[in-house]
């Protein structure tokens, strides 16, 4: 399990998480909506623990242990896993070496070979992470990879980001197939927290909750399908009234 408790972050000197409460259950899979600099992603980026993300407030919790004070390496030790919104280039390493390094940490008997095919990317092994790749190419590189670390917890920022029709249905199956969504839940092993700002990823991958974050708070919690219509009908404006309507902190709709 997952628990982002009273979680306060600043970047820069500047407070954008404000008392943050969030709870992903084992083999759950969750979804946060949000305007653009609502703080999605500076949440994602401090569960991953990236120094830049500094915690004021509140902790982080992954299956009973407290990972606030963890180095990003320690974490991802632990099984957390990422997928960003605007990936890096990594020059002078091959995807295939990345890969092949994941797979031999894990030593579960998966081949490159086979994750490649998977993920349309068998012509992409022996070209360095992420070079020249196209949006969609990117994210199916970032999901393959994921899929050879098998992380216990997967973050996943804005996956439909710049993705064509033609790529979206495969990312869809890549991250079903990563969050274990074939399995029966009480199998399950994997959990995952998705950041989108359209909702058409719900076209594809199911989730069980779904929240909105607005000026680094989180509202509501409900089912995404029924959110992703009021945001449709009304706008994320109408999920700001609804935080002024409701208690200060903001945590009910």
């Amino acid at each position: 399990m997952l628990e982002i408790q009273n979680l306060s972050v600043t970047v820069e000197d500047r407070e954008i998480l404000h008392g943050v409460d969030l709870t992903v259950g084992d083999g759950e899979t969750h979804v946060l909506f949000g305007p653009n600099g609502a703080g999605k992603s500076t949440l994602l980026m401090t569960i991953m623990g990236f120094p830049k993300y500094r915690v004021t407030g509140g902790r982080i919790v992954l299956d009973g242990q407290d990972i606030t004070s963890l180095p990003v390496d320690e974490r991802a030790r632990l099984g957390i896993g990422m997928s960003f919104q605007r990936p890096p280039v990594v020059r002078g390493v091959k995807t295939r070496e990345m890969m092949e390094a994941c797979l031999k940490e894990k030593g579960d008997g998966e081949t490159v070979t086979n994750l490649a095919a998977k993920a349309d990317l068998s012509d992409f092994l022996d070209r360095d992470i992420n070079y020249g790749f196209s949006g969609g190419e990117i994210k199916r590189s970032e999901l393959m990879q994921l899929m050879a670390q098998r992380p216990h917890l997967v973050l996943l920022d804005e996956p439909e980001s710049g993705v064509d029709l033609v790529n979206i249905a495969l990312i869809g199956q890549l991250m079903n197939d990563l969050l274990q969504k074939d399995c029966p839940m009480r199998q399950r092993r994997c959990m995952g927290l998705i950041i989108t700002h359209t909702g058409h990823i719900l076209n594809y991958v199911n989730a069980r909750t779904g929240y909105v974050m607005i000026d680094g708070r989180i509202g509501c919690g409900a089912d995404p399908h029924e959110i992703l219509a009021t945001v449709k009908e009304k706008g994320y404006e109408e999920c700001v009234r609804c935080l002024l309507r409701n208690t200060p902190e903001g945590k009910v709709c």
